[in-house]
């Protein structure tokens, strides 16, 4: 009888101790909004070595290969837009739930489809959620862990952009921000046209071991061969900032229909064109000092371009003649 009851004394203590270390778990993984819904951030300890993002219209794949980040497994990935995708990816946070109302009318009502992110490690899905990319509220994108979960505005603490910009499914956005990259034994012929002062405009094109140089009607003559030199180096490196992803249609239309201010047209030694169109940029209806409207050949986005990039290339043909 002792035995028994000893027994049954001891199956309570281990069902009480189990119930404890279940209670002890359930607490320290619990959320204020419920787990299984709300795990947008991956471990810190959890090394990321792929990402995949798209909608139902394109989808980029973000591998790390040899210790370097490709897109879709061909060129270099653009270093800076990893480093930040990566800290997001561990640091976002839910700020608030999104009621059903507020979803409604910010998403379903816009008929805004969601950008799929999914995250691994070593070939390990660490995480998915779906990011529908709104502007309606500071914090950050509304975000689900799947279609049919509880949406939240998740944000990136410490950042006052919208952090749903980095769930980008298109390739170019994750590519180098590169206008040229050329040395000088690569380049064929340069042709700046100034739209504003046409007279201005010139054409630099290789001659063997020389160069000629010649403005919109006739080969010049008594120019300073350094200078030209000079120019063609700056080809070398020239970035633009970003894409312009937040232009609006009706500034697109009025890009297009004004000539550009700018058209510096560069072919290499292998017969392939880079044309880039520049713009004067108006923030609210005032000149940005700093910056211009931009747009390339092989990027469908209009750019955004720092002067301080730019300014090198943008030489009057009086430039490449001895001061006197």
């Amino acid at each position: 009888m002792r035995a028994n009851r000893k027994f049954i004394g001891n199956i309570l203590i281990i069902s009480v101790l189990f119930i404890l270390i279940i209670s002890l778990i359930l607490i320290r993984n619990r959320t204020p909004f419920g787990r299984s819904d709300t795990n947008f951030a991956t471990e810190p300890d959890n090394e990321i070595t792929s990402v995949e993002i798209s909608d139902d219209d394109q989808s980029v794949k973000l591998v790390l290969t040899d210790g370097i980040w490709k897109v879709n497994g061909t060129t270099d990935a653009r270093k800076s837009g990893i480093a930040f995708l990566l800290k997001v990816l561990h640091e976002i946070k839910i700020k608030s739930p999104v009621s059903p109302d507020l979803f409604e009318a910010e998403v379903t009502s816009e008929k805004i489809s969601p950008v799929l992110v999914r995250v691994y490690g070593k070939r390990k899905l660490l995480r998915s959620f779906y990011v529908y990319r709104t502007t309606s509220n500071r914090y950050g994108n509304i975000m689900k862990i799947r279609e049919k979960s509880e949406p939240f505005i998740v944000h990136f603490p410490g950042f006052e952009g919208d952090i749903g910009s980095v769930f980008n499914p298109e390739e170019q956005f994750w590519q180098p921000f590169i206008l040229f990259n050329l040395l000088p034994s690569e380049i064929l012929s340069i042709a700046l046209v100034n739209n504003s002062e046409p007279s201005l405009s010139f054409n630099i094109r290789a001659a063997g071991n020389s160069y000629r140089l010649s403005d919109t009607g006739k080969d010049l003559s008594g120019w300073d061969t350094s200078r030209v030199k000079r120019y063609i180096s700056y080809y070398t490196l020239v970035p633009f900032e970003s894409l312009a992803t937040d232009l609006s249609e009706s500034e697109k239309a009025g890009l297009v229909s004004d000539s550009a201010d700018y058209r510096i047209s560069v072919t290499g030694n292998d017969g392939r064109t880079t044309v880039v169109e520049l713009w004067e940029r108006t923030i609210n209806g005032k000149k940005d000092p700093d910056r211009l409207w931009g747009r390339t050949s092989g990027i469908e986005e209009y750019l955004i371009i720092r002067y301080f990039d730019i300014d090198p290339l943008l030489r009057k043909v009086s430039y490449f003649f001895p001061e006197e």
